[in-house]
């Protein structure tokens, strides 16, 4: 049993390689990113079978259970983006549902026991948000071309207004894709280390009192009501990360 909080976001070295000065180790992070993609990639490929649920061709297409399942699944950000993205909404929707996908069920690993949580590493939740801010970039820089940099500028800005407001505009446009990762990042990290902090005081009551001990009930209904929250941080924070995408999508159109 993990002896400290913070010890469930350790990356642990489970099979170690290394190839010249490279270090290619199996760990416990990598394991859970390869299941997340593998989740999402059977999702994908049994939501796009061509058979149905009689295993046959036939001109009246009934979708099979996997199919269904998904639909219900791509409701959701298929509604976001057709919602909040005006313009050229379709191209944007494999992107969005992409991501969707992947952080949804690396949260959910995340909240399985023993289990790993990708998401609460700044490492990932970064390189999620740092790439679509950079494609978001090309993406305007080549509708735009330079008339991009007016977004630092307003028109009829006096010059000595400009030097102020073009470091503050900068500033918060750099700062939103830091502020898109750090948000996934604190509030899976937060909520696991409470829920860990709990678990822990729990063991300890067990421990030290009979199981028909009434004070053991209070923590475990505690971690009980955690728990259910943490799963609607898992799932609101994927809503929210998706929802701001689409929202900086719609800016950069």
């Amino acid at each position: 049993m993990l002896t400290a909080p913070l010890e469930q976001f350790q990356i642990l070295s489970l099979l170690p390689l290394k190839l010249f000065y490279f270090d290619l180790s199996i760990t416990n992070f990598t394991i859970i990113n390869g299941l997340a993609i593998f989740i999402v990639f059977n999702f994908f490929y049994f939501s796009g079978s061509k058979n149905n649920h009689l295993q046959e061709n036939s001109f009246y297409f009934s979708p099979n259970s996997w199919q269904k399942l998904i639909e219900l699944v791509v409701e959701l950000p298929s509604q976001l983006v057709s919602d909040i993205i005006l313009t050229d909404n379709e191209k944007y929707f494999p992107v969005i549902l992409t991501l969707f996908m992947f952080i949804l069920f690396g949260n959910l690993i995340g909240l399985v026991p023993y289990t790993f949580t990708t998401t609460s590493h700044l490492f990932v939740t970064f390189t999620l948000s740092f790439s679509v801010f950079i494609g978001l970039n090309v993406i305007t820089f080549k509708k735009y071309q330079v008339k991009i940099f007016s977004l630092f500028l307003p028109a009829n800005t006096p010059f000595a207004l400009a030097l102020l407001l073009v470091p503050i505009e900068f500033v918060s446009y750099i700062i939103k894709p830091i502020s898109l990762g750090a948000r996934l990042f604190i509030n899976l990290m937060a909520g696991h280390t409470l829920l860990k902090v709990i678990v822990g005081f729990s063991w300890s009551i067990l421990l030290l009192e009979h199981l028909s001990s009434i004070s053991l009930i209070v923590p475990m209904i505690t971690l009980i009501v955690l728990f259910g929250l943490e799963l609607g941080v898992a799932l609101i924070q994927t809503y929210v990360f998706v929802v701001l995408t689409c929202i900086y999508i719609q800016d950069a159109s």
